[in-house]
Order: C-alpha cells, then structure tokens, then sequence
C-alpha cells in the first residue's frame, strides 16, 4: 500500500462512500452496498474488487455471503486517514446512504431497523 494508491481509490466517490461506510458500518456484503449507495451490482463488485486488491479492504464468506470489511493490516497511517475521514466527514458524506442500508429489510446478517 502507498500513500499514491490509497489518495487515487479514496478519489473516486463510489470508492470513497463505501470505505466511509464499511468504516462506519464494519462489515457489509455486495447487496448492501448496492442498496445503500443505489449502484449496480458489477459496479460496486469491481470497485471492491480494486479496493481488496489494493489491501484495503478484506472479504470473508458466512454462508452465502461474502463480506467485506475494512483490512485489519491497513498500515496505520492508512488507517488513521480512512478513521479520521469517517469521523469528520462520513455524516455529511454518507448520512443517506446510511439511512438507506439501515432502512433495508432483507439485510442478510442484520435485518432491518425501519
């Protein structure tokens, strides 16, 4: 990981919104991401695919699903700007996409809160 490809996946919004979100959120599977930030499926598939491939995310299968969440070996410079971005930004960035997934019914490990 380089500070050169952390600053071009954090400049794409869609790459943006969703570490904002697994920072916010912890783990999240495809179709909630999709749901959340109202993109296709093969959207939001290849932008976590460039995102794992660069390190920063991580997935792991529970049954069917497959999870993404932020990567625990995320150097700690990496992960400092990604917390920090969540904490001052992620209401004014992300509150409707948060407000979408929380919303989601057929969450498949967390239901929903509507």
């Amino acid at each position: 990981m380089t500070p050169e490809n952390l600053f071009r996946a954090l400049s794409d919004t869609t790459r943006l919104r969703t570490l904002l979100l697994l920072a916010t959120e912890g783990e999240l599977c495809v179709c909630e991401l999709t749901h959340a930030l109202e993109q296709s499926q093969p959207k939001i598939s290849r932008h976590l695919a460039m995102l794992r491939d660069l390190g920063i995310v991580k997935t792991r299968r529970q049954g069917q699903w497959v999870l993404y969440s932020l990567h625990p070996e995320l150097p700690d410079w990496a992960g400092r700007i990604v917390q920090t971005t969540a904490e001052t930004l992620a209401d004014a960035l992300v509150a409707e996409d948060r407000d979408r997934l929380h919303a989601m019914c057929d969450r498949p490990l967390a239901g929903c809160s509507a």
